[in-house]
């Protein structure tokens, strides 16, 4: 058989069901061997909207996501939704073709040094240079990209050696990296600080959700009545009515879950990411002891610094804390809660034109059922989205956070729907971040993918206005104009809807939800709203 033929197989053997890419010179032998492949290729129409599928798509899954490029403009089509992917520890291979071996040392078309462009974006980047180690390659690439923490592996595959032949070669078992069981001194160390505690809080990351112990972290924090803020990365692992929810960090303000964080004597960061939410943030005169419980130590950072490491599988950990602590009757945080949640009401009877921000994820939160998931793109929507969207399961809100990509909703919320066809998928994206990968349109239709994409239309660069306007007071250089999304989306052959009052929002997305097909909603949004967060929260006294 040819290498890229084993090379398949091999990607058959990790459990692979789809591949996203876009086919070219170079790796046309793995093209043809995918023809005798049960796995399914979702042919995009850029590299970069097949990145952010393969990242969406590991992040929902926890199985490494695959995308593939042809060498050069292919290829580095690929980096930034790779970034973005590795950065957020979302497990991702991507792959490239590449020349063949014979010209790689001397100046020739197309050609980069790929091993090298990816290995700064990457756990692992490597080049097949013989048909004999593809089954080695394959499952190391694996291996590393979906253990803790997770992120990209890139295989850079030269054409020569994709259309050799080999014999008396098959696929490794997989094997997989189980995190060990946290030492008992470690445990007995941070129930002791927890137990003296009189203000602690949990930060909950996103390592929480890799590892599936939402349910155990739960479980822990009702038993000793600690109450749980989220990261960005991280809603959803308490459900937002909950009584120990404290809402969402992330934004770079005073809010109120910041009052919890300003009180707290402990602090337990839990699956926590740094890249998530900087400690000199929420811990700023360095005076809360903090507890890191996570799968891998943590990252050195003076305002981080751990009182007690508990390092292993989380739900363990937090299962073993639950029999250790004895349990509370009380907590301190009551109050705080209940003006979170009914800051959350405030705008659910609003009628202003435009549609404040509060409204339409106050809308988007009824139109849904609590599994269905949305996908934000990043601008200013984003921090409403992660301020103020209820999310009530893990993966029902995802958003890029540490390397905060542009562009990620739409190619996003095809993977989403594509993971679990049985749930909404809908790309909540400003109208510049829509812009940006608008094209991969063609592709849900054309695969029959129904996902609705919902246009917060305000014609800036919106996150960017909102910062000038807090720093210089002026703006510079952030307006722009759209093409007529209705009638963009209809060249697709897609549904779409525009907002023209307030009171049609709510309909027009349960209508979307009934069109079972590819639906854009045009909505304007009042980012004047913006503002007026970043002056409420300048004034805000701590109810605590």
């Amino acid at each position: 058989m040819k290498s890229s033929d084993l090379f398949v197989r091999c990607l058959e053997n990790e459990g692979v069901q789809y591949i996203f890419g876009i086919p070219g010179e170079e790796n046309l032998d793995i093209m043809d061997s995918l023809l005798d492949s049960t796995i399914k290729f979702i042919v995009v129409r850029h590299e970069q909207g097949a990145a952010f599928m393969a990242d969406v798509y590991g992040r929902l899954t926890g199985k490494a996501g695959v995308c593939l490029a042809t060498l050069g403009p292919g290829a580095t089509n690929l980096i930034t939704g790779v970034a973005d992917a590795n950065m957020d520890n979302a497990p991702i291979i991507a792959i490239a073709g590449q020349a063949s071996t014979t010209r790689l040392h001397k100046e020739s078309h197309q050609v980069l040094n790929l091993v090298n462009l990816f290995q700064p974006i990457s756990k692992y980047s490597t080049q097949i240079l013989t048909p004999e180690v593809i089954p080695e390659i394959v499952a190391k690439a694996f291996k590393i990209a979906e253990s803790e923490k997770p992120g990209c592996s890139f295989i850079d595959f030269p054409e020569n050696i994709a259309a050799m032949e080999i014999a008396d070669k098959t696929p490794l078992k997989v094997l997989r990296h189980t995190p060990p069981v946290p030492p008992d001194e470690k445990i007995i160390q941070a129930a002791q600080l927890i137990q003296q505690a009189k203000y602690p809080v949990i930060m909950a990351g996103n390592g929480i959700i890799r590892s599936k112990a939402s349910a155990d972290l739960l479980a822990f924090a009702e038993h000793v009545n600690i109450p749980i803020a989220t990261t960005f990365m991280a809603k959803g692992v308490i459900p937002s009515a909950h009584p120990l929810a404290l809402g969402t960090v992330g934004l770079q303000a005073h809010d109120y879950v910041s009052c919890g964080f300003d009180r707290a004597d402990v602090i337990l960061c839990i699956g926590f990411d740094m890249v998530e939410y900087h400690p000199y943030l929420w811990n700023p005169e360095k005076k809360s002891q903090v507890i890191h419980i996570d799968a891998c130590p943590a990252e050195v950072d003076e305002y981080y610094t751990v009182e007690v490491g508990v390092i292993g599988d989380i739900g363990a950990a937090m299962r073993r804390l639950t029999k250790q602590i004895k349990p509370r009757t009380t907590t301190p945080w009551k109050n705080l809660h209940n003006i979170i949640m009914q800051e959350m009401r405030e705008y659910a009877q609003n009628t202003d034109f435009p549609i404040k921000p509060q409204k339409i994820l106050w809308d988007l939160r009824e139109a849904l059922h609590p599994k269905d998931i949305i996908i934000s793109d990043v601008g200013a929507h984003k921090m409403w989205i992660a301020r103020m969207y209820q999310a009530e399961h893990p993966n029902t809100c995802i958003i890029s956070n540490g390397f905060a990509s542009m562009g990620i909703a739409l190619p996003g919320s095809i993977a989403a729907k594509i993971a679990h066809p049985d749930r909404i998928a809908v790309a909540v994206t400003g109208d510049a971040g829509f812009m940006m990968n608008c094209q991969e349109l063609e592709t849900a239709m054309r695969l029959g993918i129904a996902i609705i994409v919902l246009i917060w239309h305000d014609k800036y660069y919106g996150l960017i206005k909102w910062k000038q306007e807090m720093q210089f007071g002026r703006c510079s250089h952030i307006a722009f104009q759209n093409p007529d999304f209705v009638q963009f989306a209809h060249s697709f052959g897609a549904k779409a809807y525009r907002i023209e009052h307030t009171k049609d929002l709510l309909p027009t997305l349960k209508q979307a939800i009934q069109d079972n097909t590819v639906v854009v909603i045009d909505c304007p949004v009042d980012y004047s709203e913006n503002l007026k967060l970043t002056e409420k929260l300048g004034k805000l006294v701590c109810p605590i």
